[in-house]
């Protein structure tokens, strides 16, 4: 397993919550690395606490130490769950699961991507939108190369190492893309699927100003899946979420923008215009 292609397109940019750790619920934290979100999940009471994304390229030690600021050291994560495998997601994955010799998971549809076997397509950055799209040209999108160490979900939609947690398919951002939610308090980890910034805008990327706003625009390929996906997560009524992109989001803020989104998702998320818009 090699991540030197993704060390070399290592991406400088950042915003103001980088490096912060937010507390989500007494089991639920939030660290934004760069432009992006991973999530742990687990009290530090417990045995046991499992890992969501990792995050951007030559995030590994930030990762790590975060881990260690909230669960102490010597204690790897059960697991590691990938909503998916684009690059922001996956940047820190070869060394992370190397260091902890911790088992990946991700949907079966997302495994081409995570073996070797295929690319991501291209970005669109002729997608209609702001600074963000216009060069995400240089984001790659190579695949990576896990071999045996990534596993497929469980069918039955059970979470590894999570047991009061569910996987939810919610493709349209890539093939194999997916949330998970917990329903006894509605908690809600989703990925890409919609976000809480707008994440085509550099201005907003940076600032991190709230908005919920639909999948990064230059990597969704499949705008009615993405569309769907949205409906479906609205359809949970979550209490809180944290996205793949922008701030932890709860309560009424959360229920009216998800609806709104869900509601007017072409005007709102779809693009005008794009090599993937139909």
């Amino acid at each position: 397993m090699d991540d030197n292609h993704l060390n070399e397109k290592f991406l400088p940019m950042t915003s103001v919550s980088s490096g912060d750790v937010q507390i989500v619920k007494e089991d639920i934290y939030c660290l934004s690395v760069q432009i992006v979100n991973v999530i742990f999940v687990g009290s530090p009471k417990d045995e046991k606490w499992v890992l969501i994304d990792a995050g951007m390229p030559r995030s590994a030690e930030v990762i790590k130490k975060a881990a260690e600021d909230i669960y102490g050291p010597d204690h790897p994560p059960a697991a590691i769950i990938l909503t998916h495998g684009h690059f922001d997601h996956v940047g820190a994955l070869i060394e992370l699961m190397e260091y902890w010799n911790a088992p990946v998971y991700a949907h079966i549809k997302e495994m081409p991507y995570l073996t070797g076997q295929e690319n991501y397509p291209e970005p669109d950055s002729t997608v209609e939108g702001g600074m963000v799209a216009k060069i995400s040209w240089i984001f790659p999108n190579e695949g990576i190369n896990l071999d045996e160490k990534v596993q497929p979900l469980p069918e039955d939609h059970s979470v590894p190492e999570l047991s009061d947690w569910k996987w939810i398919h919610t493709p349209g951002h890539s093939k194999g893309h997916i949330s998970i939610f917990r329903e006894s308090d509605r908690s809600l980890i989703a990925g890409d699927a919609f976000v809480n910034v707008r994440q085509d805008s550099l201005y907003k990327v940076i600032t991190q100003e709230k908005e919920i706003a639909g999948p990064p625009r230059y990597l969704t390929t499949d705008w009615e899946a993405a569309k769907e996906s949205v409906r479906l997560l609205d359809s949970l009524k979550p209490a809180v979420a944290v996205t793949g992109h922008g701030y932890p989001v709860e309560w009424g803020e959360l229920e009216m923008g998800l609806s709104r989104l869900a509601n007017e998702f072409d005007s709102l998320a779809k693009p005008d215009h794009g090599k993937y818009v139909e």
